[in-house]
């Protein structure tokens, strides 16, 4: 059986390869290497709610799959990536419910999405990091430059009270715009209001 490398989920990025899709980001615990994965918007909107630890007025699809196997006792040990086919991922995931384990096969950004909501560990082979992955340096500060997008949100929320960005913020939540949600979010955090 090939080594096994446990990952972890570095976040959400919008796809430079296909109109209208997101890249997760997965990289090595104890490495460098990152892989990108492209995800459609729902599955993308799903794991940027749990990272960014939004509570959903209503539950996701992902919360319910949760919560269904919470009620009946059943514990998703592992999310496995373990194959790679023209760009495509294929997962799956290791049930158990005390008596036996059973693996189910599974999209790798609903794996994803659950995984975050379970907290078990997600691993890949050595094979599909060598193939995909790729090798970012580790830095203490960036020397990247802010994007236009990211200083027209500080620009914009700089003119608004703390009670406006609290209402924009529900307004946001109530919509099901979670990106925005986490933007507003971290405004008011670095204001101390949160």
């Amino acid at each position: 059986m090939e080594k096994r490398i446990p990952l972890k989920v570095f976040g959400i990025t919008i796809s430079q390869v296909e109109t209208g899709a997101y890249a997760l980001i997965l990289g090595e615990k104890e490495g460098v290497r990152r892989i990108p994965i492209i995800v459609g918007a729902a599955e993308a909107q799903s794991i940027v709610i749990q990272l960014e630890k939004i509570t959903p007025r209503r539950p996701l699809t992902h919360d319910l799959f949760q919560a269904f196997a919470q009620a009946y006792g059943i514990r998703l040990l592992e999310v496995y990536i373990y194959k790679m086919i023209a760009g495509v991922f294929y997962a799956e995931l290791l049930f158990d419910d005390g008596e036996r384990q059973v693996r189910i096969d599974s999209r790798t950004s609903d794996a994803i999405a659950i995984a975050l909501r379970v907290g078990c560990p997600i691993f890949t082979t050595e094979s599909i990091l060598g193939e995909a992955g790729v090798e970012v340096e580790s830095q203490t500060h960036s020397n990247e430059p802010v994007e236009e997008e990211e200083i027209s949100d500080a620009e914009q929320f700089s003119n608004l009270s703390s009670e406006e960005l609290q209402t924009r913020l529900n307004e946001a939540v109530h919509e099901e715009n979670y990106e925005y949600a986490s933007k507003v979010r971290d405004e008011l955090k670095k204001r101390g209001e949160l």
